[in-house]
C-alpha cells in the first residue's frame, strides 16, 4: 500500500518502521526545511531516535500534496495543537483515503477531540484513533507492542490493521473512539501527577494507589461523554496509563517530578519551552470541557489547581486519602 505520514516526530518515524516491515510504500511530510534536511542527510531524526536508521526507501518531503498523492492511507502523526493545521492543509488535496491519527489530547479552545477537529477540516468517515503504551524509542527498536485502533468504520478498521500489523506490533480493534481518545488524553495528566508523586518522594504504594483512583475517574469520565467504560481496559486504557506514569522516558512524567522535587521556575520553565508536554497543553482543554458539560472528575481539578493555579503539592495527598 501507499502510506503518507503526516509529522516527522519520534513516534511517526517508529510508525514509519513498523509500515515498512509491511512492504509499503512510504513518504513523510514535514513543514520545516531544517528539519527535512536532517532526515535526507541521516536517513532519520537522530536528535530524536539516536542510533535509529530508517530505510533509504522512505521519501521526505515539505509537499503535502505531493506526499498524500496516489496514498491509500495517511496518518496524522503531529501534536495535538498542530492538527487543526495539517488537517485544514490535508482538506485541499484529499481524495478519500482512510486515515489513522496517533496524535493525542483536546484542542484548547473549541474542546474538540483530535478525531472531531480532523472531521471539522474533512468529511469522511474513515478515519480511526490509535493509542497505547508505546515510547517511539521501544516501536523503533522492534520489540512486541500493542495498541488500540478504534474506528466507527470496519473497512477502516481492516485496512489499517493490514498495513500496520506485524510480528512485532498487535492491534486491537474497537469502535469506541470517544473513550480511546479520553485514555490518550488522560493518562498524560495522570502521569504528571505520579511524577510529582515521585518528585515528593513518596513510595510506588502511593503512586499505585494513584493510578487506581485515577481509574476510576477516567472510567467515569469515558461514561460521562458518552464512551464505553470497557475501554479502560484496553490497551488504550490501563496500558497506557501504566506505562506512562511508571517511566522517566516519559515527558509528561519528567515535568510533573521537576514540580514535586519544586525545582526553580527557571528549570520548570525552560523544559516547558524546549520539549512538548501534552499532558500541560491537554490539561487546560479538558478542565475548560468539563465545566461546560458541568462534569466533576477530581483529579482534574486537583492537577489543574496545582499546575495551573500554583496551590501546594501537598493537595495530591489530600486527594488520595480523601477521594471519595
Amino acid at each position: 500500500m501507499n502510506i503518507a505520514i503526516l509529522g516527522t516526530g519520534a513516534y511517526g518515524l517508529s510508525i514509519a518502521l513498523m509500515l515498512n516491515e509491511n512492504n509499503n510504500n512510504i513518504k513523510m511530510y514535514t513543514k520545516f526545511e531544517e528539519e527535512l534536511n536532517i532526515l535526507n542527510n541521516n536517513n532519520g531524526n537522530p536528535n530524536l531516535l539516536p542510533n535509529i536508521k530508517l530505510p533509504d526507501s522512505i521519501e521526505y518531503t515539505t509537499n503535502m500534496e505531493y506526499c498524500i498523492n496516489n496514498s491509500d492511507i495517511i496518518f496524522i502523526m503531529v501534536p495535538a495543537g498542530y492538527v487543526d493545521d495539517i488537517s485544514k492543509e490535508l482538506k485541499n488535496y484529499y481524495k478519500d483515503q482512510y486515515i489513522c491519527i496517533g496524535s493525542k489530547g483536546i484542542e484548547q479552545d473549541t474542546c474538540l477531540f483530535v478525531d472531531e477537529v480532523v472531521r471539522k477540516n474533512i468529511n469522511t468517515s474513515k478515519i480511526a484513533v490509535m493509542s497505547g503504551p508505546s515510547f517511539a524509542v521501544d516501536i523503533a527498536s522492534f520489540v512486541p507492542i500493542g495498541l488500540t485502533l478504534a474506528s466507527k468504520d470496519e473497512n477502516t478498521l481492516n485496512m489499517i490493521k493490514n498495513a500496520l500489523e506485524n510480528k512485532y506490533l498487535k492491534l486491537r480493534t474497537c469502535d469506541d473512539i470517544i473513550g480511546v481518545e479520553i485514555c490518550g488524553s488522560i493518562k498524560n495528566i495522570i502521569a504528571i501527577a505520579c511524577g510529582i508523586i515521585e518528585g515528593m518522594k513518596l513510595p510506588e504504594s502511593s503512586k499505585a494507589m494513584l493510578i487506581t483512583e485515577s481509574l476510576h475517574d477516567i472510567k467515569e469520565l469515558i461514561d460521562a461523554l458518552g464512551g464505553n467504560k470497557k475501554t479502560i481496559l484496553s490497551y488504550a486504557g490501563i496500558g497506557d496509563l501504566v506505562l506512562t506514569c511508571t517511566s522517566n522516558k516519559s515527558r509528561n512524567y519528567t515535568f510533573g517530578k521537576m514540580i514535586g522535587g519544586k525545582k526553580s521556575k527557571n528549570i520548570i520553565n525552560k523544559y516547558i519551552s524546549n520539549t512538548t508536554i501534552e499532558g500541560l497543553y491537554t490539561l487546560k482543554s479538558i478542565y475548560k470541557l468539563l465545566n461546560n458539560k458541568k462534569v466533576n472528575i477530581p483529579i482534574i481539578d486537583i492537577m489543574y489547581k496545582i499546575i495551573i493555579e500554583n496551590e501546594d503539592i501537598n493537595l495530591i495527598k489530600k486527594f488520595l486519602i480523601e477521594k471519595k
